[in-house]
């Protein structure tokens, strides 16, 4: 089973200045040059180190990716006399590099400032070693640049479990996240959910900014969870790992009794555990939730209560055929109530 009607967004490019004033703290970025090329463009997740360019062969050089300077690239720089390293460079700046980030507080060498400088280039510096660089940088653009979608529901790590609540308008989910923050579980989002497909098989929930942490409960208005029940009610983001759909009690349907029909749900092309909840008046809809989130992490950790009986009752079935016609009744010991 899909989503219906679902918009898949991927961000075709992130600008350089916005590389930049979103991760200037996080990784220490000092500004080498101008602010010249903070309009260029980054439109590939992956990052380039350009030691083989800077050597001169340039038939797989990925110049459309940031391109990180690291020991290897400075010390080959600083070995090479003044004219061959303005032509290293040159050889480098032919092709429209979107920026250039020097690690381990390597120092940079003028005609490399000068040659960025001319060509609009904007060179960072960071104290982070190349790996620790590369990791966090890495993770930063696959946010950017992962497929996302926005899903009308409420989303709650219930037992560390991201339920995503779903249903037509007006069934009752926000009502029913609600009473669980009440009992002690964190709201992620309400009414709009974004997800975002992390890897291949990850999606992760959050809310918008404008929303964040607010409800709306009709009859009594808009609700600021986080100054209500406190910092500890709320999370920003959390994995979806199950979606549970409301529906309403319909006596003609057939639904689920063993669960030992595990039919899913996609989303962003990844297959989540997928529960139809019927609900009428008087239902207990909030301590099944609950119940829906343990038991996922019970199959989680290897134990299905559905299959576990399943092989209980084949086992009695099997034993109780080798003894047709015998009947016998077992007591508990030394109980006679």
């Amino acid at each position: 089973m899909t989503f219906k009607n679902l918009k898949e967004t991927i961000k075709q490019s992130i600008s350089v200045g916005f590389l930049y004033e979103s991760n200037k703290e996080r990784l220490r970025l000092s500004l080498l040059t101008g602010e010249s090329g903070f309009h260029k463009e980054i439109k590939d997740k992956n990052l380039h180190r350009p030691g083989l360019a800077l050597a001169g062969y340039v038939e797989l050089f990925r110049y459309d990716r940031i391109q990180i300077f690291g020991n290897t690239e400075m010390c080959y720089l600083d070995q090479l006399e003044s004219s061959q390293r303005l032509k290293s460079v040159q050889t480098l700046f032919q092709f429209d590099i979107p920026c250039i980030i020097v690690t381990n507080n390597n120092k940079v060498d003028d005609i490399l400032l000068q040659q960025a400088q001319e060509h609009q280039v904007v060179i960072f510096q960071t104290p982070f070693e190349t790996t620790k660089l590369i990791y966090f940088l890495s993770d930063f653009l696959d946010d950017q640049f992962s497929p996302q979608t926005v899903v009308h529901g409420s989303f709650v790590d219930v037992y560390g479990v991201g339920l995503l609540l779903i249903g037509r308008s007006g069934i009752g989910k926000s009502e029913i996240a609600l009473d669980l923050v009440e009992r002690g579980h964190r709201l992620v989002a309400d009414d709009v959910v974004m997800i975002t497909r992390k890897g291949e098989g990850i999606l992760m929930g959050s809310g918008t900014d404008l929303v964040k942490h607010f409800m709306e409960i009709r009859g009594l208005g808009l609700l600021d969870v986080r100054s209500m029940f406190g910092i500890r009610a709320i999370r920003f983001q959390k994995r979806v790992e199950v979606v549970v759909e409301l529906q309403e009690w319909r006596p003609d349907e057939d639904y689920t009794r063993t669960g030992l029909d595990d039919e899913g749900m996609t989303i962003l092309n990844v297959q989540l555990p997928h529960v139809e909840l019927p609900i009428f008046p008087g239902k207990n809809v909030t301590v099944i939730c609950e119940v829906i989130a343990l038991n996922y992490l019970l199959k989680h950790y290897g134990y299905d209560a559905a299959k576990e009986f399943t092989k209980r009752l084949e086992a009695v079935i099997s034993e109780k055929s080798k003894h047709i016609g015998e009947r016998a009744i077992d007591y508990f010991e030394h109980d006679f109530e």
